[in-house]
């Protein structure tokens, strides 16, 4: 009998000891992840290079509508309202996106404009076209399809996560790092590849290039294109011809996500080739990453420039 009751003594004591270590001990809660809204893949891909495990991105756009005329839906709302940055290209490409961010309401969201302090080249007209050209008021905005700019836009990313999220600034800065390590050696590659090619002049299907022409020291000598959403007019075509025939222009850079008819009609009759580039990571077959994009794209235009 003594030895059952010291045994339920010895019971009961145990029990309120276990919940004390019980009631006290850490219990690890994972941080919630910044929430991060983009308008483009590419910025998408760039906060998730920067981000890491940290942030969860979401691309309003997958890089198949035309940014100009872009019509938000209700689900860009929600997440708009739930983010704590928003990144845009600016440069007056995304037009929707200040009534976007008005219409949901987060006092607390930061917007980004990533090409802030980069120089934007102005659009210049078509000679045949010049009435019904699309101009940009603030100069072109494709700014990210030359990687130096880039660089810019990726550090504007990185600034506006670290001041959001102090608590992995660190972490943030270091891929950072390393990022524009890769992205200064894709660089370096595709300058050193386009040097080779004998020629240098392009026809283009969209102005979506004189970024990259420039940094990689291109000639853009017309463009298919001259308006979003519209269609180029029969004499604007017969000077295209001209222009190809007369200048022994051998390439038309074309892109994956406009109608391929103009530029075939143009090969057709000028026995040029046809270049189909993507201005967005994942728009072709390995070019899920922006810097798989610039090397995709340098590959493809090298080639057809030493073919023709």
């Amino acid at each position: 009998m003594l030895r059952l009751l010291l045994l339920a003594f010895l019971t009961l004591a145990a029990v309120p000891f276990h919940w004390s270590l019980s009631a006290t001990a850490p219990v690890a809660s994972a941080a919630e992840p910044l929430n991060v809204v983009v308008t483009l893949p590419v910025l998408k891909d760039w906060a998730q290079q920067i981000g890491g495990s940290h942030v969860h991105v979401t691309s309003l756009m997958t890089g198949y509508e035309s940014e100009h005329t872009y019509s938000p839906k209700p689900s860009d709302l929600v997440a708009v309202r739930k983010a704590t940055l928003l990144f845009e290209v600016g440069a007056g490409l995304e037009v929707w996106v200040s009534s976007l961010v008005k219409n949901a309401g987060n006092a607390t969201l930061r917007v980004v404009t990533t090409s802030k302090g980069i120089e934007l080249i102005q659009d210049r007209p078509e000679p045949t076209d010049a009435a019904h050209a699309h101009h940009h008021a603030t100069g072109n905005p494709h700014v990210w399809l030359d990687p130096e700019a880039a660089t810019t836009m990726v550090q504007h990313i990185s600034d506006a996560m670290t001041t959001a999220d102090p608590a992995h600034a660190t972490n943030y800065r270091a891929n950072t790092a390393t990022y524009l390590q890769a992205l200064t050696r894709v660089h370096q590659e595709s300058l050193a590849r386009l040097q080779k090619v004998p020629s240098r002049t392009v026809i283009v299907h969209h102005p979506a290039w004189p970024y990259f022409a420039r940094r990689y020291d291109l000639h853009v000598a017309g463009t298919i294109l001259t308006q979003p959403g519209g269609e180029p007019s029969a004499r604007h075509l017969h000077t295209l011809i001209e222009t190809i025939k007369r200048d022994h222009i051998r390439v038309i850079v074309s892109e994956v996500q406009l109608n391929q008819k103009v530029p075939q009609l143009l090969a057709r009759e000028t026995g040029a080739r046809i270049a189909v580039l993507t201005t967005l990571p994942g728009g072709l077959p390995g070019t899920e990453t922006y810097l798989d994009m610039i090397r995709y794209n340098v590959l493809q235009l090298a080639q057809a420039l030493e073919q023709a």
